[in-house]
């Protein structure tokens, strides 16, 4: 009985979690679509990023315990639910979600575009080899990703590596 009672705490608690980031999301969200009109993220794939290391028996995974952790922080963060949420809230208020694809946004130099894993030297440090220039990593990914939707929201499509496939006239017609 005190068993049942312990697992109906449990419950509660969990449920209160839920309710908690549940409630978060849909608050950061309005606040987001509500202020911008167009904003640029990275097209994460969250389904793929938290696929189990387990491997098979002939081919058994490698540090399945600690991948087993980051996988379930991923989900618990809810990134996938946060974009849904976005995307609909945006449409609703009239604005633009941008997802760009994530490749090399935070080893690609902001300033001369220089992509290179050297430019990030640690979780937190980027240092561009080519030009010295200097910034937070997590600041320099945000602004390729905010730099590649201003090019895909220009040209109407995809960016290809970074780059438009598009170019603007070289005279009037």
């Amino acid at each position: 009985n005190n068993w049942k009672k312990a697992k109906a705490r449990v419950q509660r608690i969990h449920a209160r979690i839920g309710n908690a980031r549940r409630d978060y999301l849909h608050k950061a969200t309005t606040t987001i679509s509500k202020n911008h009109a167009m904003v640029c993220i990275e097209d994460l794939q969250v389904k793929n990023m938290s696929k189990s290391a387990a491997g098979s028996t002939e081919a058994p995974g490698k540090n399945v315990r600690a991948k087993s952790g980051l996988n379930r922080a991923i989900l618990d963060q809810g990134w996938f639910e946060f974009r849904r949420q976005l995307d609909y809230k945006l449409a609703w208020n009239g604005g633009w979600l941008i997802a760009v694809p994530p490749q090399n946004t935070s080893r690609t130099c902001p300033c001369c575009g220089h992509v290179s894993p050297e430019n990030r030297r640690t979780q937190a440090e980027f240092a561009c080899e080519a030009c010295s220039f200097e910034e937070n990593a997590d600041v320099v990914g945000a602004i390729n990703v905010l730099a590649r939707g201003h090019r895909v929201a220009a040209c109407g499509e995809p960016v290809q590596s970074g780059r438009s496939v598009k170019q603007e006239p070289t005279e009037a017609i």
